[in-house]
């Protein structure tokens, strides 16, 4: 086992696993990923249906749960993030969505830097696609070239000499319900139009759910980056059940810092890696805060608090913590088929999993949301601000047994709430889960979108189309009306539906609180503002929380900083 490489990528995640293939394809350089989980090689991880599995399974996630939260009237959430090769992309619900073009814009503003525009990170989504309906516009296709990307920077022509991108697979659903379809044409009578894209910068309208599948599989960071290319070169090593508990930090003569490796514990002993080049973290929003903060830099008193040497007192690391709550409402319907009742017998479970077996369609190649839409929880809104995740199924909460009526759920997020939260350490053991505090529902506007659009669920439901199967409201239940009402109920009913970004949040170098600069390295004391040789490169970098589901922005994150990564060893 070697400890000297060019580079180390801590977290073999959605990011980690993009950014090991782009640092190691021109072959010269020696790349280290490290994974506190194991390999990819549990069965329920690639059949679609197999998150049910993979979520509060200590193999697959990391086992969170959210400090009480006065939001949601003292309750603790569970707070799944993926331990395995592949990350959360391992265990999410495979829902390939963007947002929405004004995010990134937005995002440009706060950093200053053009090249987080809509218009200019639109071709590093597109060049590790594989859509179904093959390039364009919007899309990218394996083997189709990228020009904005491939024909202007050096990092273009080395994937075009390497036949490298689109890898990461969008496909179309492989199963229909008549009742989704019915949910469909009464959101369209609502005043939801219909779409046939949701990933072209203005996502309102309805429609299934493209997914990260092929063929009826999963289709994760690990099948797409790691193998076979990483596993073939000689200048790749990947570490599983690897946990880092530090990094190696170095005060240079001139007061500045710079990052030489990190501290991992093999299971067996600590040993030392160290980069020549860079040190990269893509341990996620909670788990590269906590490295941070362990190694030092993070704010002065929570460090102090728990014994940790200040290095850097950065009080942005782990605040600015953004998720999107989801509130899920529960109709009882009547003569249509729901997975309540279809999976109830023995029989019905024999022939899903039949079906599956032959054609690879079905439920259980479903994602665990089928149908979205995205609108406005108010018609003065200038944009969509709400999304909707439909499902044909319904239970008293997630890991319960399904409910043994027929029935749907309509669950319904704030896509850009104004409330904020924290992630910090509990102790100064890496062994110590950190403490993770969304703060829900702390604002006055969050509470209000809550109480809107819980109407505009009702709103939908009322319509001619869903008439036929009579849907009686289950959850919450038509006696609350008042925005008291309604806000109370959401914090009794609402929950996460994963997507914590923010944490370590780029912004302009005179930002105390922004934790990286627009090219995601690391801001430090000294000549320079930065901390060499280390970046942050997942979810956590994003400022404001996109208006959609955060995969895939973490993979058009990480493709970045893999070019500005590339561009400056080229240099240097």
């Amino acid at each position: 086992m070697s400890s000297a490489f060019d580079y180390i990528v801590v977290g073999a995640g959605t990011a980690g696993s993009l950014l090991a293939n782009r640092l190691s394809m021109d072959g010269r350089r020696r790349v280290l990923l490290i994974e506190a989980g194991r390999r990819d090689d549990y069965h329920w991880i690639h059949i679609p249906v197999g998150y049910l599995y993979c979520i509060g399974n200590p193999r697959t996630d990391w086992l969170y749960r959210t400090e009480p939260d006065a939001g949601l009237n003292g309750r603790s959430l569970r707070y799944p993030r993926g331990k395995v090769l592949g990350g959360c992309s391992s265990i999410n619900g495979m829902i390939y969505m963007r947002g929405q073009s004004r995010d990134y814009d937005g995002w440009s503003e706060l950093t200053g830097d053009a090249a987080w525009r809509w218009d200019q990170v639109l071709p590093y989504f597109r060049l590790h696609e594989d859509h179904h309906g093959g390039a364009g516009p919007h899309h990218g296709a394996r083997g189709v070239v990228e020009p904005q990307v491939q024909q202007d920077s050096p990092y273009g022509r080395l994937l075009r000499g390497r036949q490298a991108g689109g890898e990461w697979r969008v496909e179309q659903p492989r199963v229909r319900w008549a009742i989704l379809d019915a949910f469909a044409e009464a959101a369209q009578q609502a005043g939801i139009p219909a779409t046939p894209d949701f990933n072209r910068g203005d996502n309102e309208g309805v429609s299934y759910f493209e997914v990260n599948q092929k063929a009826g599989w999963r289709w994760n960071t690990a099948k797409a980056f790691l193998r076979p290319t990483c596993y073939g070169r000689p200048n790749v090593e990947i570490w599983t059940s690897a946990r880092v508990s530090r990094l190696v930090l170095d005060r240079q003569p001139d007061g500045s810092l710079r990052c030489s490796g990190v501290q991992v514990w093999t299971g067996q002993e600590m040993v030392t890696a160290t980069a020549s080049a860079e040190v990269v973290l893509s341990a996620g929003s909670i788990g590269s805060v906590q490295l941070l903060q362990l190694s030092g830099i993070g704010p002065s008193a929570v460090l102090q608090q728990h014994g940790v040497p200040v290095v850097h007192d950065a009080p942005g690391v782990g605040a600015n913590l953004q998720d999107h709550l989801q509130i899920r409402s529960v109709y009882q319907v009547q003569g249509v088929s729901t997975l309540n009742t279809r999976a109830r017998s023995w029989l019905g479970r024999a022939a899903i999993g039949l079906e599956y077996a032959l054609r690879r369609t079905g439920p259980m190649s479903m994602a665990p949301s089928q149908l979205g839409a995205f609108t406005r929880s108010d018609p003065a809104r200038p944009w969509s601000n709400i999304q909707y995740h439909v499902q044909p199924l319904s239970l008293d909460a997630f890991g319960e047994p399904l409910h043994r009526f027929n029935a749907f759920t309509a669950s319904v997020c704030n896509l850009n709430p104004t409330s904020r939260g924290t992630v910090h350490i509990t102790s100064p053991r890496f062994e110590d889960a950190p403490r993770i505090s969304p703060n829900y529902l702390a604002t006055e506007e969050d509470r209000r979108v809550a109480a809107d659009s819980l109407r505009v669920t009702r709103h939908i439901v009322s319509q001619p189309a869903l008439a036929r199967y009579r849907p009686q409201e289950f959850k919450p239940g038509v006696q609350y009306q008042t925005d008291d009402d309604l806000v109370r109920l959401a914090g009794d009913i609402a929950t996460t539906i994963f997507h914590p970004v923010g944490t370590t949040r780029m912004g302009r170098a005179s930002d105390p609180m922004a934790v990286v600069d627009a090219r995601l390295r690391v801001l430090g004391p000294g000549p320079g503002g930065r901390v060499h040789g280390l970046r942050v490169a997942d979810a956590g970098v994003m400022p404001v929380i996109t208006s959609g589901n955060t995969n895939a922005p973490t993979l058009m994150i990480a493709e970045r900083a893999a070019q500005w990564m590339f561009e400056d060893a080229s240099r240097g």
